[in-house]
């Protein structure tokens, strides 16, 4: 059995995209386990960029099946937008190469009306949700209401649909907010239903005669670690389990699956977030325009799925333990370390203080450091440009130091870093 999960180690757009390339030119399957198309996974390859928001982006390779699993919620309109996306950029989409999981829940118009009304509502308390109806279809999952994408072969279909908007209607009417039509909603997706109905699929089933075949599994991460649901800087979180682990249950895998599962992290140089929530060592002014970008280029610091500019602050190293140790994560994979270049001092994290104790790791989770305060190490910088860099002894010699910290901080291995947004600028160690 060879499954291999990448997960993101900080809050989301670590590079995950990227990295999931790298590993996808040898693997046979790419499988999505989380979230919706509030997720942005962005390959460059050559002169062209792939924003995928809800096909895994190691479909990008000829010979990769790409999965959605039933852990994930699906946007059929966003689905079939990336299709037709890929289509024309001439990657081969097929049944035969894009599988869906019969169990994976279906996001409607309701749930984006609901999304978008409810953080209305809470005003400045707002969680920072992309109003896409991720929080919404999770509700209904949990609520065991929702309508899943294998509903759609049942010959009342829309009557499900029906009774859907009619429940989404009363909430609305009680927000204040504009009813949805019925029909409406039901004349789109019979004809959504017979588009998706080749794509579905008992993926669960697949995934695991394919790993005791021996195949190659990548389980593809959405978001990361500090959004997961119930491990994440809550009440700011996603409504998914990012983490790990969740990949056994989005994937409908069992415990075996995990046994000599290759659990990789990826984090970013320094750190971000998009939103609300905590941010121990965020930075402000100057060095935040210099870290994030003016968003004249497709890797600035810019939400993928939203556009907003992402907070931007100094690695951090308590966080990125607390990640190392939920996720079982057994080796790094660091990204943007070029954005780093031509600082005279950098900064990392690696203790918080509070009064007259020091930790290096947090009593309660992250979700609310505020009593805290980042203690920091300083390191040079450097100032040679290393987009151009393929191998660990041609990097400098102070960006290897700093590398060699980030590893010490994480307890585990360095083992790839990327210099650069192109498919090829990445080191190996």
């Amino acid at each position: 059995m060879t499954l291999q999960v990448i997960v993101g180690a900080q809050w989301g757009d670590e590079g995950k995209g990227r990295i999931v390339d790298w590993f996808a030119e040898q693997v046979d399957f790419s499988a999505r386990y989380n979230g919706g198309d509030n997720a942005g996974h962005t390959v460059t390859v050559g002169n062209r960029i792939f924003k995928l928001h809800l096909i895994p982006s190691g479909i990008i390779h000829p010979q990769v099946v790409a999965i959605l699993g039933n852990g994930m919620v699906v946007n059929p309109t966003t689905l079939f937008e990336e299709i037709n996306i890929l289509r024309r950029a001439g990657i081969s989409i097929s049944p035969e190469r894009l599988r869906v999981s019969y169990a994976a829940h279906l996001i409607t118009p309701a749930h984006q009306v609901l999304d978008r009304t409810l953080e209305k509502q809470r005003g400045r308390g707002s969680i920072g949700t992309t109003g896409r109806g991720i929080g919404p279809a999770y509700t209904d999952k949990a609520s065991r209401r929702g309508l899943r994408i294998g509903d759609i072969l049942s010959p009342d279909f829309c009557e499900r649909v029906d009774n859907h908007i009619a429940e989404a209607n009363r909430t609305l009417r009680m927000l204040g907010a504009s009813e949805l039509d019925p029909a409406e909603v039901c004349a789109q997706y019979r004809e959504i239903a017979a588009r998706l109905e080749p794509y579905i699929a008992d993926t669960s089933f697949e995934l695991h005669t394919a790993l005791q075949a021996g195949k190659t599994v990548l389980a593809e991460g959405a978001q990361g670690t500090l959004l997961d649901i119930d491990l994440g800087t809550y009440p700011f979180v996603t409504s998914s389990n990012t983490t790990a682990p969740g990949a056994l249950t989005g994937l409908g895998l069992g415990m075996d699956a995990a046994r000599d599962a290759r659990v990789v992290g990826v984090v970013k140089a320094f750190q971000t977030r998009v939103g609300s929530g905590p941010f121990p060592t965020e930075v402000f002014d100057d060095l935040a325009l210099r870290l994030r970008g003016t968003g004249e280029h497709p890797w600035d610091e810019y939400g993928t799925t939203t556009g907003r500019p992402r907070r931007v602050g100094w690695l951090d190293g308590v966080l990125l333990r607390y990640a190392i140790r939920i996720n079982g994560i057994r080796e790094l994979a660091v990204t943007k370390l070029d954005i780093l270049s031509g600082l005279e001092n950098l900064q990392l994290c690696s203790a918080y203080r509070s009064g007259d104790k020091q930790y290096t790791d947090l009593p309660f989770g992250p979700s609310d450091p505020r009593n805290f305060e980042p203690v920091y190490e300083n390191f040079p910088g450097w100032h040679q440009d290393i987009s151009g860099v393929r191998e660990w002894k041609d990097l400098p010699a102070a960006a290897q130091i700093y590398l060699e910290k980030v590893a010490s901080l994480a307890g585990v291995p360095v083992k790839l870093v990327s210099v650069g947004a192109e498919r090829e600028q990445i080191v190996s160690y």
